[in-house]
């Protein structure tokens, strides 16, 4: 026990305590310290310092709170609370700093310079036909651009003086010019600099997020360009009326002189455009631009620019208009065509001529047949193409003044039966003939049950004579027995880009959407036998050596192209599409949609390819219109005009007194009389005769039984 008793003694002495409270101070703690050992001085004995203590204890839980909130995610409010005022300080001036370089940086690479330095609204084009007839032009006038210290004084005072007074004095934005705008209420309070960078950069939207951006890029104008450099920015963009864009174009149209030499009054009816282009245009309105004029020559006068006597001496400017514009912004072919000759189109002031494919005279006939066709409200449009692509003639509907819109290239439509192309040369080339044979009977298994067209059926029909007649139970059946997927690989390589379901029966029939134009190209594939054709409005140029290695052309076998002409040829000489019949060889394939919605011929003869469609825009049904009767008919009109043919014999004696004159020729089963050019046409069948007529939705027969009235049946 005597080593355990170095370490404690007894409180008030006896044995160790049992039990209560005491205090047992350790042997070391009452040994008296050696003043001649090398110990730390303490402080003698007396009150404790507090102070100190106090002091050390507060910076040691100031280390705590520093670490701890530290330690804390940044995106939490104890993060930042308690932070001093200059701390803050530097932090928000750095950022702002930081956000300054980040709008300068995506504005050098979303806004860049050069934007500025060209036309706001893209170039007049002028569109010719082949034979370099004017057929459409389109686009803005735009000259080359003014240099301002190539322009006398008072031109520019002019712009100045009503525009931006202290143009030369302020950093992109006017504070005064501002509060003048909204105390006198006169002016927009615009700079010339916001007003560069809101028609080169912005849009016209009027909302405090583009005004901010249009202040952040005017300063940004003004820290890269001199003062001259966006005046006469400013001055080649900024539109002056009639579809005149830069002050030189605006000087050439409304006075037909340079801006170098224009007069101070001059200067100033142009200067006084700039408020409101169209409704000051000096050719419409010349009151009030005068009077803006008047307005301009005060400011000029107000300014110091001018003195009372020489604004009073100036006369009215004379307008000196020599250039109208007398061609049509817009026809169906040149809204087709301008787009594809910007895609390729650099950007410049300068005005450009085109020649295209278009044939003036194919075009002015195509007009013609289609306006004179049996439409009733129904609404047209047709395709004409060489065998290369290259579109001669386009009818986007019955009248682009009332409708602009392109049913030719715009509208997506099914193409009923003239999509079973695809799956007889997919049958073709996977060694079908045309004399094979193919079930004709109904179809009774399966969710998908297609019926021929007035109930028509055998128990077998040759390829030929179903691609003729155009059975859609055999076209059904033979999609199925080629498969889907080499249909549609067909389709794609002659070019149909629509979407086409693998698997889907219906697609057979023509159930997928296309445009006319991309159907008639399709065709034109197969009368090249080089497809996919790609519609052009420009005449190609030479292909280059690289250009004919690396382009993928492909192109049937001889056998199965002859074969397929041979069905083409069946369907117009003796199938559906006999209305289109001409003297020459001719192929085509007629097209009819469930419930009469379309109505479609497609064909070619000689050097043209042919589309003709005829239907409602809201898709609504027909009145019984079929691929074989007004599209055929208009499709036969046409080429008959374009490839020079010899019109059809009258069938009747001009004398409707005189004597009926016989045929000189056979008229066998089947076939059709033409009555007349109002569609009326005389059938022969084995049991009677059948009287018929375009858009009259029943049919005559008379026959064994007598004479009795029938509807018609679809065609297919």
């Amino acid at each position: 026990m005597a080593l355990f008793e170095r370490f404690w003694k007894r409180r008030g002495g006896g044995d160790l305590p049992t039990g209560g409270a005491g205090f047992f101070p350790l042997y070391e703690s009452q040994r008296p310290i050696d003043p001649d050992e090398d110990a730390p001085t303490y402080r003698p004995a007396g009150s404790p310092d507090y102070a100190t203590w106090d002091a050390r204890l507060s910076q040691l839980d100031s280390s705590f709170e520093r670490e701890e909130r530290r330690r804390l995610p940044w995106w939490t409010r104890e993060y930042w609370r308690g932070r001093r005022k200059r701390w803050w300080a530097v932090r928000i001036i750095a950022a702002c700093f930081a956000l300054f370089i980040a709008l300068f940086l995506w504005l050098a690479i979303t806004a860049p310079l050069s934007k500025s330095l060209e036309p706001i609204a893209p170039p007049q084009i002028t569109l010719l036909a082949s034979d370099g007839t004017p057929i459409a032009r389109s686009g803005a006038v735009v000259e080359a651009p003014v240099e301002v210290d190539k322009l006398p004084p008072h031109v520019i005072e002019a712009f100045l003086a009503i525009e931006d007074r202290r143009f030369y004095s302020h950093w992109g934005i006017d504070p005064r010019g501002i509060a003048r705008a909204i105390w006198t209420g006169n002016g927009g309070g615009s700079t010339i600099t916001q007003q560069l960078a809101k028609f080169t950069f912005l849009t016209p939207e009027q909302t405090l997020t583009r005004k901010a951006r249009e202040a952040l890029i005017a300063f940004w104008l003004e820290g890269w360009l001199t003062k001259d450099e966006i005046l006469s920015r400013y001055l080649s963009n900024a539109y002056f009326g009639d579809n005149q864009y830069g002050l030189r174009a605006a000087s050439l149209h409304y006075f037909y002189r340079q801006p170098e030499n224009l007069r101070p009054e001059q200067a100033a009816m142009l200067a006084g455009l700039l408020q409101a282009p169209s409704r000051y245009a000096p050719t419409n309105h010349y009151d009030r631009a005068k009077a803006r004029m008047d307005l301009v020559i005060g400011a000029m006068v107000e300014v110091g620019y001018l003195t009372q006597a020489e604004a009073d001496a100036l006369p009215d400017p004379r307008l000196d208009v020599r250039t109208r514009n007398d061609l049509p912004t817009g026809t169906y072919f040149a809204d087709w065509a301008l787009p594809i000759a910007r895609e390729g189109m650099e950007v410049s002031y300068s005005r450009q001529t085109l020649t295209t494919t278009l044939d003036a005279r194919l075009q002015a006939l195509a007009s013609r047949v289609t306006s004179r066709a049996a439409l009733g409200n129904a609404q047209v449009a047709l395709v004409a193409m060489r065998p290369t692509g290259e579109v001669v003639a386009m009818v986007g509907g019955r009248s682009y003044a009332d409708s602009p819109f392109n049913r030719a290239t715009q509208a997506r439509r099914q193409p009923g039966s003239t999509f079973k192309l695809f799956v007889y040369l997919a049958a073709l080339e996977a060694g079908w003939e045309p004399d094979d044979t193919i079930a004709n009977t109904p179809i009774e298994t399966g969710s998908y049950r297609p019926g021929n067209a007035g109930d028509r059926y055998s128990e077998t029909i040759t390829l030929e004579d179903a691609f003729a007649t155009s059975s859609n139970v055999a076209a059904v059946r033979l999609f199925n027995e080629v498969g889907s997927e080499n249909v549609i690989r067909m389709a794609r390589s002659l070019g149909v880009t629509s979407d086409m379901t693998k698997g889907d029966p219906s697609l057979a029939l023509g159930t997928s959407t296309m445009t006319l134009l991309e159907l008639t190209a399709a065709y034109a594939g197969v009368a090249a036998n080089r497809f996919p054709v790609k519609p052009r409005a420009f005449p190609q140029e030479q292909q280059g050596w690289w250009e004919w290695l690396t382009t993928p052309v492909d192109s049937a076998s001889a056998r199965t192209h002859e074969n397929i002409e041979r069905m083409l040829r069946a369907a117009i000489n003796r199938g559906t599409g006999e209305a289109a019949e001409l003297p020459i060889a001719n192929f085509g394939k007629t097209g009819t949609t469930q419930n009469y919605r379309d109505a479609l011929f497609v064909g070619y003869a000689g050097d043209l390819v042919v589309g003709v469609w005829v239907g409602n825009d809201d898709a609504s049904p027909l009145n019984r219109v079929s691929g074989g009767g007004v599209p055929a008919r208009i499709w036969k009109d046409f080429m008959r005009g374009a490839l020079s043919l010899p019109a059809p014999r009258p069938s009747a004696s001009p004398d409707p007194e005189g004597p009926v004159q016989p045929l000189d020729v056979d008229i066998g089963e089947g076939e059709e009389i033409p009555l007349g050019e109002d569609g009326a046409r005389l059938r022969i069948e084995s049991d009677g005769i059948v009287l018929s007529q375009d858009g009259v939705p029943v049919e005559v027969r008379l026959g064994e039984e007598g004479l009795r009235v029938e509807p018609i049946p679809p065609e297919e």
